[in-house]
């Protein structure tokens, strides 16, 4: 299901073509463009939305996400809102490495993307201060960021399935795998293969099983071997259009991030959302708790674990938690 059978009000794409962009390595690319999706007038209360890794802005126009938020007479309505969704550096339909220029493309990171956001918004969109800012996965990852470098900026963050802690555990060790089966593989030739690595493939359905899903959903979904064969197989040969050079920019962007550092900076009200199946960010380890306590006015919503939800995907589905949102935005004043 596409997002214009939701029928959004005022749904469009646009790009911006920033001229001599310079990322955090110092390197330089004459021109960079940014795509992004919007939903509703420029004359609604700006909600900036970001997507997570290997995903694009248009993407959470879908039921579970915008499907729950959007629409007439919905949380964010967006006859109320101007919502914007923008594609990040080498995603969806920004500037990426398989549009010509391949390992030539420039290194980027977190903080470039954050940056390229920020001025989209303020240089492009003319935007000066968000009602509130959500992220997905590495898009939560973002809001953390947004939230201590563009602390002013808006009146409420909510990071999805994220923490603002350095990337570690088994989420880094497994986008490593990634990373280094990619350049392993005898096909890559230094990023300039003929057809993409058979090891591509492989390696993300690896990482999908063993960091999403649910314990509890994938016992129920594979609670054989031939329904655990079944899943799998699906998952090795369903239609794949990645390409190797972006995924492993996109996953590399990763590595150096960290978003602890100046959390006593943070003066949105920020709502943390993560859920108690997330297999990248299990709570037994006590780090959001910890981390949230620093953040003044931050509070966290944990979504509890059944056969319905999904691991780290569970906060793709906005109805687990839209009701924390409903709260939050009847009780934070606006700063402007």
């Amino acid at each position: 299901m596409s997002a214009s059978d939701f029928n959004y009000p005022t749904l469009r794409e646009g790009d911006w073509l920033v001229h001599d962009f310079k990322f955090h390595t110092g390197e330089v690319l004459p021109e960079l463009k940014l795509h992004y999706t919007c939903v509703g007038e420029p004359t609604g209360e700006p909600i900036l939305v970001l997507h997570g890794t290997l995903g694009s802005g248009a993407g959470l126009l879908n039921p579970n996400f915008g499907g729950e938020l959007f629409g007439p007479g919905q949380l964010l309505d967006a006859t109320r809102y101007f919502v914007i969704l923008p594609d990040a550096i080498g995603t969806g339909k920004s500037s990426k490495p398989s549009d010509g220029l391949r390992m030539r493309f420039p290194t980027y990171n977190y903080d470039d993307m954050v940056t390229a956001q920020y001025r989209l918004l303020t240089e492009h969109l003319g935007i000066k201060h968000l009602r509130a800012i959500i992220g997905f996965s590495m898009g939560g990852m973002h809001v953390w960021q947004w939230a201590q470098q563009y602390s002013n900026m808006m009146d409420i963050a909510v990071p999805l399935a994220s923490l603002p802690t350095e990337m570690s555990g088994r989420n880094w060790m497994m986008r490593r795998l990634i990373i280094d089966s990619i350049r392993n593989d005898p096909d890559w030739l230094e990023g300039n293969y003929l057809q993409q690595p058979a090891s591509l493939q492989f390696a993300s359905a690896f990482y999908s099983i063993a960091t999403n899903g649910g314990n509890l959903a994938i016992a129920k979904a594979a609670n054989t071997r031939a329904n655990a064969d079944a899943l799998l197989n699906a998952k090795l040969t369903d239609p794949f259009e990645g390409d190797a050079n972006d995924h492993l920019y996109q996953w590399s962007a990763s590595a150096d991030y960290s978003a602890s550092a100046e959390l006593e900076r943070i003066t949105a009200a920020l709502l943390a959302i993560n859920s108690a199946d997330d297999e990248r960010y299990p709570i037994e380890n006590g780090v959001l708790e910890r981390e949230i306590k620093r953040v003044k006015n931050g509070k966290s919503f944990t979504i509890p674990a059944s056969e319905l939800t999904s691991g780290h995907g569970t906060a793709l589905h906005a109805k687990s938690w839209k009701h924390e949102l409903a709260n939050l935005l009847e009780n934070t004043p606006r700063k402007t």
